[in-house]
This record gives C-alpha cells, structure tokens and sequence, in this order.
C-alpha cells in the first residue's frame, strides 16, 4: 500500500466524526486528594512481602539419616572440609524445632539476611532429623526445605550436615558470601604485612 492509498483509506474511516467544541470538554486542574505518603508504605510493605522467594510448594524429599551437602563452584575443597569437620567457629545460631514449614521459611531467610548484615561467616541451622513424624510421606519434611531453600539463596556459598557434638543430621553448618566490608578488611590486613 503506497502512502496516496493509505491517505484515502484514513480519510473515508474519519468520514463522518465530528470534532469536539472546545467547551464540551472538561479538564480538571484538580484531581483527587491523594495520600503519597500511605502509597509510599503500601508499597514498601509489598515489596518487604515479596523479597521472600523461597519456594513451599513442591521439594525433593530427602531421608532422616541423609547427610545434607552442598557446595557452590569457586569453594576451596580445603574450605569446604573444615566445614563439613565443624572446624570454624560457629557465629550465629537458628533453632527450627517445632516449626511449620512457613514459619521455617520466613526465620530461614531473615536469618541469612542478618548473617549477611552483621558480617557472619559460619552459621548453624537446627532443623531436626524428622524421623518422629507418624508417616512415612511427613518424614524429615523440614529438612528436605532446608536442602532446597539454602541452595536458592545467594548469599549461602556451602552447606553440610553437622557433627554429632553439633547436631548430627538433625541440623547442618552454613557458609555464608564474604561480605565487601569483610573484604575490605580482610585485603587491608594483608597489605599492613
């Protein structure tokens, strides 16, 4: 369709509109009063309910005597051994006993999200074996989230099931990212060397 063809076709859909006289239409320079301030906190208060991705639906169960063991790429297999062997002091600490599986999910991420704040490096989480459960199908549910849930969350670079001074397979050690203050500190302690 050439432009002349595309003028004529526009001309015969517009035939038979009128336009608007000025006086009929009405702009209001005033809208209605609104409160910027409670959008403000409506919209905090979402995004605050949404931050949380970790997932209830569908998990891949694991047994009450598996041994939970996760490690990211870029992990030094040294680092990761003195993990799993409970060598590092542990700095934080979440107990999970007695807990839903949603209560569990909003305590598992906040408290990553404050081991990061506050510069933690190794964290241990008492989830429980759940090998008391009366079926076989609720058996050892809330440790079969705590495999998925530290594996979808950044911040955690290596997990392993704890030693039995610590818990055993009823709970598992946490190695968190470095943060960059612990960076920062870390480079100046070795160029004062």
């Amino acid at each position: 369709m050439d432009e002349e063809d595309g003028a004529s076709l526009f001309a015969q859909e517009v035939a038979g509109i009128k336009p608007l006289k000025t006086s009929e239409v009405y702009l209001s320079k005033k809208g209605p009063e609104v409160d910027f301030l409670a959008r403000q906190k409506a919209a905090l208060m979402v995004n605050e309910e949404d931050r949380n991705h970790l997932s209830q639906d569908y998990v891949e169960k694991v047994q009450p005597n598996d041994v939970l063991a996760y490690k990211r790429s870029g992990v030094q297999d040294g680092v990761f051994k003195r993990l799993r062997q409970g060598k590092y002091g542990i700095e934080a600490r979440l107990d999970l006993h007695r807990h839903t599986v949603a209560q569990a999910r909003e305590q598992v991420y906040q408290f990553v999200d404050d081991c990061m704040r506050n510069d933690i490096r190794v964290a241990i989480i008492v989830h429980g074996k759940g090998d008391r459960a009366p079926t076989p199908e609720e058996q050892a549910t809330l440790k079969s989230f705590i495999n998925k849930w530290l594996r979808d969350l950044d911040p955690v670079m290596a997990f392993h099931s704890a030693q039995k001074f610590h818990g055993g397979l009823g709970a598992v050690y946490v190695l968190y990212k470095k943060t960059e203050k612990a960076r920062l500190e870390d480079w100046e302690k070795h160029q004062k060397r």
